[in-house]
């Protein structure tokens, strides 16, 4: 996904990439489910970032609720 990605802000092309999870809305807000995956991608130079979805997994979901 991120290979090849420029800064549409500076034009670098150097950047660090992070996962974040978060809660969707409905039940999974209520229990603190995080079933939304995102991957961050920012840049080095200016620290603009862009948010692309990801996949989320039944189980990791599971795991998540046991955990809370």
């Amino acid at each position: 996904m991120a290979q090849g990605w420029t800064c549409s802000k500076c034009e670098s092309d150097e950047f660090e990439t992070d996962e974040i999870t978060v809660t969707g809305n409905g039940l999974s807000k209520l229990f603190n489910v995080q079933n939304r995956k995102f991957t961050a991608v920012t840049c080095k130079r200016c620290t603009y970032t862009e948010f692309y979805r990801g996949e989320t997994s039944t189980l990791g979901n599971i795991v998540d609720f046991m955990g809370n």
